[in-house]
């Protein structure tokens, strides 16, 4: 295992708001001696935090590199092993194409993939960077329905998704709150099936997502993995409807409850992203009528039990009440998060397949005081990333500075009782991805209802997200230009170059 490099040199002090009034984006930066864990041989970035996440009780940021507020906050901080701070930076890239509501996905060659959103008669296309995110091209898929059109000529929702365990690319198309279309690739989108009609309601449906998981004991499959679908039915009575398939996705199983018939009716009738297991358990996020939940399915999707996280922790009142992002790592081990009442970023885990739940921290980086479009990925046990847009503290639309960044918050060892954090934003405080007031809690711009993160193979984080201040809601990927790897080895990732405005091209 690799740790951070030893220096002398000096790193910012960031401390948050609550802390010591002080705003992180300030131009006359607060500069203190710095050694131990957190002496690096650079200045640490003014994007970038190491912090341990708030509680119930105290539900704020701590500055992990002030001993005193360390103490004050009585943590024992233990900054070795898998709690080892690293040096992290991240920066964005651009892509050249727009998108709404982003989703990511990498497969093993290392290839990203990015929805693209056309909109009316041409419908969801996919972008794809074989370069790390510093170029993108557009594969399609065309020529089913003609030559200068998608695929499918419509598209309310794009969605992708990378099938971890067989590379297969999974693109969903949603037309007109109706029907579902699957088209799948199994060469890095340089060819893709034809359609594939999904079986449902044929009525209101919506944020649709899939997942897939090695069949689970007691389920007969006829490929090497199930998936399994889940649509929000625009009813919180209904609630979310699901569907599996046992043949590589060539057809469907009937959609039923995505939840326990005893707990019917719903409260809330959406959820995050659907999420499978090596143990071939699927879980998906959705409040049930206590507080923030996760519905499991034990066998592919069929029937599922409710779990419900906490009590002590709300749901946000708005646009996004309704999601719970959820995620598995490699030991199976399951993560959570929500955007709760106090508009803050939340996090729980579960190491029993969901059943009990440890408590919840809430994970935003100092400084700021409000958030929105929660999503998470996990990797090797105990590895994960929450990703969210927040707005600073001092935010003023009619400055030249603030307004809503893209954070990462990221646990390299989260079964810890208090976790080492560390968060990036991965866009300069001057740099705003969107400045409108309430941009966490409406749909907003190229974020549309939820945004992505998935990990690829080295351990990198990537984040789906939209640069909306310019007006062209174009499609922009952040990452990690230097921190830790969240597979394999506890090490550093191989250097990227910087990024940021300079990198848009729209416009």
């Amino acid at each position: 295992m690799s740790v951070p490099k030893v220096a002398q040199l000096v790193s910012l002090l960031m401390l948050s708001s609550m802390v010591t009034g002080c705003m992180w984006w300030e131009d006359e930066e607060v500069v203190v001696e710095q050694g131990g864990p957190f002496g690096f041989d650079q200045q640490v970035p003014i994007t970038t935090w190491y912090h341990y996440p708030g509680t119930v009780g105290e539900p704020w940021a701590v500055d992990a590199t002030d001993a005193g507020a360390v103490s004050a906050a009585n943590i024992t901080a233990d900054l070795s092993g898998n709690s080892t701070p690293f040096f992290a930076n991240a920066t964005y890239y651009g892509t050249g194409f727009d998108t709404f509501e982003p989703t990511i996905g990498v497969t093993s060659s290392g290839a990203i993939f990015f929805t693209q959103w056309n909109g009316l008669g041409d419908g969801t296309h996919i972008i794809r960077s074989m370069d790390r995110g510093q170029t993108w091209v557009d594969v399609g898929p065309f020529g089913q329905i003609d030559e200068d059109s998608g695929q499918t000529p419509n598209s309310n929702d794009p969605y992708i998704y990378v099938d971890k365990f067989t590379d297969r690319l999974v693109k969903f198309d949603m037309h007109a709150l109706a029907a579902m279309f699957v088209e799948y690739s199994d060469d890095d989108g340089e060819s893709w099936s034809i359609p594939y009609p999904v079986e449902g309601y044929y009525v209101t449906q919506d944020h649709q997502s899939i997942a897939s998981m090695p069949p689970p004991p007691g389920v007969t499959a006829f490929h090497e993995v199930i998936y399994v679908y889940c649509i929000n039915t625009g009813s919180p009575a209904l609630g979310a409807q699901c569907s599996r398939s046992l043949n590589g996705g060539l057809s469907w199983d009937i959609q039923r409850l995505g939840y326990p018939s005893s707990s019917f009716p719903q409260c809330s009738g959406l959820h995050g992203h659907v999420a499978g297991g090596i143990d071939g358990a699927v879980y998906r996020g959705n409040p049930s009528c206590e507080g923030p939940a996760v519905y499991r399915s034990l066998d592919g999707g069929y029937s599922w039990t409710e779990h419900t996280i906490t009590t002590e922790v709300g749901m946000q009142d708005g646009w996004h009440s309704h999601e719970v992002a959820t995620a598995v790592d490699d030991g199976g081990n399951v993560h959570a998060t929500w955007i709760g009442d106090d508009l803050m970023p939340w996090y729980a885990n579960s190491r029993d397949q969901g059943e009990t739940w440890g408590a919840p921290i809430m994970v935003a980086a100092p400084g700021v005081n409000e958030t929105g479009f929660p999503t998470i990925f996990a990797g090797a046990e105990g590895r994960v990333v929450v990703g969210y847009i927040g707005e600073a503290s001092n935010y003023d639309e009619n400055a030249s500075t603030g307004g809503w960044s893209g954070y990462m918050a990221i646990m390299t060892d989260a079964f810890a009782e208090r976790p080492l954090v560390t968060s990036v934003a991965v866009n300069h405080p001057d740099d705003p991805l969107d400045t409108g007031p309430d941009c966490g809690n409406i749909r907003c711009g190229g974020f549309g209802d939820f945004i992505d993160v998935e990990l690829d193979d080295e351990g990198r984080p990537w984040i789906a997200l939209a640069h909306n201040a310019a007006g062209f809601e174009e499609a922009v990927i952040g990452t990690l230009t230097e921190g830790p790897a969240l597979y394999g080895d506890l090490a550093y990732l191989e250097p990227l170059p910087a990024g940021g405005n300079s990198t848009l091209i729209m416009g």
